[in-house]
This record gives C-alpha cells, structure tokens and sequence, in this order.
C-alpha cells in the first residue's frame, strides 16, 4: 500500500530546484503524491502542468488550504525543494514544524539531517511522527570500498549521464526502465539520489553526501547486489551532475562504481550556462561526450534532450541536426518515448534480442 504525501515546492515546482516535486509527481512507487503546495501555481493540476497530461495531483496555496480540502490529514509531508543551499531557512523550518503539529510524518530529502537537530527531534516525539532524513548515508561500517566485482558482471549495464545537474537524466533514466520493462525485459534501475529513493528504488544511494573513498563503493555495491538478487536482464544507472560541472565530483564515482558498457546523454539545447552557476559557461556537448569516452572507456550511444525553453518545432529540428551531426539516435523521451533508446540497445547488446517473455 502506498502511503499517501503531500510534497512542498513553493515557487519551484516545475523549475530545476523543484526536481524532487517534479520527479514524484511523474512517478513513485512509495508514495500517492495527493497534492503539492506551490502558491504561483494555485488551481493548476499538477501533471498538466509538468508534461501537459493532467494526473489529478492537484497544486495548492499553502498547508491550511491543502489540508482544508484535502479533508484528511495526508500520512508524509515531503519537503520537494533541492536548491544549491544545503540549509533550510527559519522560514522553511516553520513550515515542517506546522507539518509535524498537523501529525504528518516528514520527509526530508535535504543534506540537512533533521534527526541532528534536538529541536526537531522533541517536537516529532511530541507528536509522535516520525522524521526520515533521506539524504543520511550509512554508517560508516556500512559503507562500501570498490572491489572490482563489477568487472564481473556480465549483463549491460547503462549510465545516463547529462551535460549539467537537473536536465533530467532520472526522467529519461526511469523512462527507459518503464519502457525495458513493458517489453518483458528485467530492468533493474540504481538510483545515485534522494528523489530516486523517494520514488521507490530498491537500490543506490544519495552519494553526493559520501566521502569520495566510498562513492564509487556505493555504486559498484548497488549494481552487484541488484545483481545477486534479481538476476536481470540490463541494469539502468542514474547519473548525476556532469562530468565537466566543476561543482560536482557524482559523475566521475558514478563512472568508475558502475564501469557501464554504454551511456546515453541527456542534453538541455537551450541551456548555456550551468545550472546555478551563470558565470560559467556549459561545455559543448561534442567536448562533453569526448571527456565521458575517454574518462569511462565506454561510448555514447544515443542523445536525449530536456526540452526547456524549447517549441515542438525546436524539438523536432535540433534532433535532426543531432543526429546528422554526431550520427547518434537523438530523442526526447516525455515527447516521443524510448522506441529509439531501445531500438540502439538491441544493436548494441546483441544477447538482448531474445523474444522476451511478455508481461
């Protein structure tokens, strides 16, 4: 049973910082997303305003509002915001401590622990919620070196990597997963961040609150135990950052955790500056795939692309030019699907073209 959550995004739901709100509305497997709370975008239904498909998840004014007409108390109320900062403003803490006085259990998906705080953790016990810290890495004796077992493995394993953060490598990635899986093949997905986990990954880790001696570990220990357990058919790893973002060292442990026999690229056309950043100028994505190839050893087998500021018309021609241009298989997956993604897989991985058993 999926436990019912209301998400808090104000002013950034559908932006690049409302990426966790935006990844759950899409899809999870833990939550019923029941309503999201974002004050620019009251009435909207929140689906259609996404990817212009309406899911009746609807967007409201504030938590009085929300919880008014929602007539029940949702179970969680998840902090949906994942902005640059690593801190909650007073502002935002009186938001979650309201959360907590409605009886809602968090979910904080910010490098933030609540748990450490003596004042968040009284109030939860006062009113007997509990608070779940998604982004808290294991104990250290849980953690994981890097022992090369993923050497060993033997079925393909696909990164989806990107040009810069929140372009939407999850989207795609989890897309893709769907997709494997509706053709009968056993998918398994690895998540590498908290809006992953939230939406329902058995495997992976938030690693970008790991000390680097562990990243890689994490990753490689995610991929064998999926694996080891699940036996299936292709593995789909999420990327996160971008190799050349110098903010941002994920990519590189997701890279040598993972070792994957191919990657697929997620590419924001309209972007020219990295995100958060807009003194820096984003890499080309002709340098951006020679820097993944020679780094990882594997090739880039097919472009995707975040539509952001971009028309149908736009969409369809810089695919063309993609294609001709790096003579890669160019597709927007929330526009036109995984057809081509699939399509280059089976010629990539031969083995994949058994007739798989339908579900």
């Amino acid at each position: 049973m999926k436990s019912n959550a209301l998400v808090y995004c104000e002013n950034e739901f559908g932006n690049t910082d409302g990426k966790v709100a935006n990844g759950l509305v899409r899809q999870s497997e833990t939550y019923t997303i029941v309503g999201i709370i974002d004050s620019t975008k009251v009435g909207l239904d929140a689906g259609e305003y996404l990817d212009g498909i309406k899911n009746g998840i609807p967007v409201f004014n504030n938590m009085e509002s929300a919880l008014k007409e929602l007539k029940n108390i949702p179970q969680y109320f998840i902090y949906g915001i994942a902005p640059l900062t690593s801190f909650l403003s007073n502002q935002q803490k009186e938001i979650i401590f309201t959360a907590i006085k409605y009886g809602m259990n968090i979910v904080n998906g910010m490098p933030e622990f609540l748990n450490d705080n003596v004042q968040f953790r009284d109030i939860a016990i006062k009113y007997g919620v509990t608070i779940q810290d998604v982004r808290k890495p294991p104990k250290r004796e849980d953690l994981h070196n890097f022992t090369g077992g993923i050497k060993d493995v033997k079925i393909p394993i696909i990164a989806v990597m990107g040009t810069d953060c929140a372009v939407g490598k999850r989207t795609t990635a989890l897309l893709l997963v769907n997709a494997l899986r509706e053709r009968g093949f056993n998918t398994v997905f690895v998540t590498t961040g908290q809006t992953g986990i939230l939406q329902g990954s058995k495997y992976g880790v938030a690693i970008d609150v790991l000390t680097s001696g562990f990243a890689s570990g994490e990753v490689e220990n995610a991929i064998l135990n999926a694996c080891k357990k699940e036996q299936p058919d292709i593995i789909v790893v999420e990327g996160q950052g971008a190799l050349s973002h110098p903010a941002f060292t994920s990519s590189s442990a997701i890279l040598r955790g993972a070792m994957p026999d191919a990657i697929i690229l997620q590419h924001p056309p309209r972007r020219e500056n990295y995100c958060d950043y807009p003194n820096i100028p984003m890499l080309s994505l002709e340098d951006e795939i020679e820097m993944i190839e020679i780094f990882s050893k594997s090739k880039v087998i097919a472009i995707t692309i975040n539509h952001e500021d971009m028309t149908d018309r736009e969409i369809a021609n810089t695919i063309i030019d993609y294609q001709i241009d790096y003579n890669l298989p160019t597709t927007d997956v929330l526009k036109h699907g995984c057809d081509k993604l699939i399509k280059e897989l089976l010629k990539t991985f031969p083995k994949l073209k058994r007739e798989p058993v339908l579900l």
